[in-house]
């Protein structure tokens, strides 16, 4: 059973509810035009990142939103 993780920052009230069902049919479709595999039985996985969880160059995203740095 093929398994697709995508992890994705979730900033701005994105990704919405429907941005990620479009993004899971997607990737799903992609998993099959690109590997020639079903994708029925494709389990996909969607991790939201909050922006205080990951950082850059030693700030958290949260911190550079604060400052308008992106």
């Amino acid at each position: 059973m093929p398994y697709i993780n995508i992890k994705i920052t979730k900033e701005n009230g994105t990704p919405t509810k429907e941005q990620k069902e479009h993004l899971a049919r997607g990737v799903t479709e992609l998993f099959e035009q690109i590997l020639g595999r079903s994708g029925k039985n494709a389990v996909v996985v969607i991790d939201e990142i909050e922006p205080e969880n990951y950082a850059v160059g030693g700030e958290t995203i949260s911190q550079k939103i604060q400052k308008g740095v992106r």
